[in-house]
């Protein structure tokens, strides 16, 4: 099980009837732009569309933080953190400049372990990083902050599986990692395109992170994230956003973010170094991520496993600070537990969500932005367990204050595989989450003393001038949940939440239609990714 990267190219899948043909021909345009235009239920639902299209790129929090830790508890993790990096040290694998890095820095390198004097790494990071990032999205309607109160919904990343009703588990495709392109594109709920989205096994392991980056490019105009599983494939990640931003604003602006994972227990290897001083060295932004089972790679209880991972995260933040001080990093985490009877992964315990509030409450004290969360479960597919799992580490990530929420939408089966329905329901989850976050209407409107002089004792507010002002988007409607009757539900088929879920993805897919994108960076953006192609025989290493 893995938290890192994959890849793309070009197409779609025919999943099932009604399944996922592109909707980029006029004449089909057309066609539902005029039947959008009329009156009654079409043309609320159109005018539904367009507000959700003109969703807010990213939330700014309104609400406060859920915090478990005081300022002795955080005080104790951080000695304690300190101790481990004077006197265990951290590893740094195969990566001789990485610890020439460190000597110059004043740090003790014993071979290939470092060891830190305490505050050291603290202070590195405190001197230069930046409290909030902005990425820059291709569309700049489309710019996304992290930090500062500012929170980004991120999709799922790396499963090599996907599911969905009409076909079931199996190994992902570039089409199907296009799918996942278009429909988080078209999820007003998801600020960011994410990263591996899935992995594309059907494309050479070498080659696969060129179509993913093209595809982010191509088919969204959202933020998206780099390849990261060679230094070299990181590079073409920046050269290929040269290419779409110009090569002088990539160098003063962050237009990706990129997924590095330590090693855990307190090792970082040779390929998440050499990714990391590639990104921070062109200024592009690192997720630091120690990755961690409670119980298998860090210690069982909340406080032992919050002081390794905060030694880790330290020490990569920090490699980054000097590899470029100003380079933008966040504190991220993923951590979970085990089962302790057969040693699989668990989501959605109290445990993990403890560990999330407590990094996020070290990250705000450190002053950078913060990544965890997301839809986790251990649901091999979208059933109750799933939705449960999901709800509890979506509901902690949010009210903790993560800054950028990885694995927001489609996780399934401890992250092995991207689900069609999974990822549609998430998104949902989504879009509540930015309305919880949004916190409540302060204004003379959402005040509603109107509303109250004009009803009065005993009456009641459906038809009053206010209702009717705001009764369209008063509450958060989801396109998914059913409220209607039973008669109804019942007269219209039946249908849970997956089979209306199946068929709600498989409407965005129809309904999409690409961004713009400058002919002239499309044209440079092909040429580049068949020149790397050519330059090297396909590898599946």
């Amino acid at each position: 099980m893995s938290d890192t990267d994959g890849a793309a190219t070009d197409g779609l899948t025919d999943l099932g009837d009604g399944g996922a043909g592109a909707a980029e021909g006029g004449g089909r345009r057309e066609g539902r732009r005029a039947r959008g235009e009329g009156g009654g239920r079409a043309a609320r639902q159109a005018k539904r569309a367009g507000a959700a299209g003109k969703a807010p790129a990213y939330i700014s929090r309104k609400i406060g933080y859920f915090e478990v830790f005081d300022e002795e508890g955080l005080d104790l993790i951080e000695r304690n953190a300190d101790r481990v990096l004077k006197e265990v040290g951290i590893e740094f694998r195969g990566d001789e400049e990485t610890l020439q890095i460190w000597r110059d820095a004043g740090a003790d390198v014993r071979g290939e372990r470092v060891h830190f004097e305490p505050g050291m790494l603290k202070q590195i990071i405190q001197q230069s990083a930046p409290s909030c990032i902005t990425q820059h999205a291709r569309n700049p309607e489309r710019t996304v902050k992290m930090g500062d109160g500012h929170t980004v919904l991120v999709p799922a990343y790396g499963p090599p599986f996907v599911r969905c009703l009409d076909k079931g588990r199996r190994y992902a495709t570039i089409e199907d990692f296009r799918n996942f392109v278009k429909l988080a594109y078209m999820s007003p709920g998801l600020h960011h395109s994410g990263g591996t989205l899935c992995e594309p096994v059907d494309l050479p392991v070498n080659k696969r992170h060129l179509d993913m980056v093209y595809s982010h490019l191509r088919y969204s105009d959202k933020p998206f994230m780099g390849s990261v599983t060679a230094p070299e494939r990181a590079q073409d990640t920046v050269d290929m956003a040269k290419i779409a931003f110009g090569e002088e604003f990539v160098d003063q602006n962050c237009v990706v973010m990129n997924l590095i994972n330590a090693n855990s227990p307190m090792v970082w290897d040779d390929t998440m170094l050499g990714a990391l001083k590639v990104y921070a060295r062109n200024n592009q932004g690192c997720v630091i991520s120690p990755f961690i089972l409670a119980g298998a790679m860090s210690p069982v209880t909340v406080l032992g496993t919050l002081t390794q991972l905060y030694a880790e995260a330290l020490s990569g933040m920090a490699l980054t600070q000097l590899v470029r001080p100003g380079a933008p990093v966040i504190f991220g985490t993923f951590a979970s537990s085990i089962s302790m009877q057969s040693g699989a992964p668990t989501f959605g315990s109290p445990e993990p969500s403890l560990v999330l509030y407590g990094a996020a409450q070290l990250a705000r004290r450190l002053g950078v932005p913060f990544r965890s969360g997301g839809g986790l479960c251990g649901a091999k597919i979208s059933d109750a367990q799933a939705a449960y799992e999901a709800a509890n580490t979506l509901q902690t990530a949010a009210l903790g204050g993560v800054n950028f929420m990885l694995h927001t939408a489609g996780w399934l089966e401890g992250g092995l595989v991207m689900g069609y329905e999974k990822f549609v329901m998430d998104a949902d989850q989504a879009a509540m989450i930015g309305r919880l976050l949004a916190g409540p209407d302060m204004s003379e409107n959402g005040q509603a003393m109107d509303a109250i002089f004009e009803v009065g004792p005993g009456q009641h507010y459906l038809g009053c001038a206010h209702t009717q002002r705001n009764f369209e988007d008063a509450f958060y409607r989801s396109p998914l949940a059913d409220n209607n009757s039973f008669e109804q539900w019942d007269a219209e088929g039946g249908l849970d939440m997956t089979a209306r879920a199946n068929a709600y993805w498989k409407k965005l897919l129809q309904q999409y239609e690409a961004p713009a994108i400058d002919p002239g960076v499309l044209e440079a953006l092909d040429a580049f990714v068949a020149e790397r192609k050519a330059a090297a025989p396909d590898s599946n290493v």
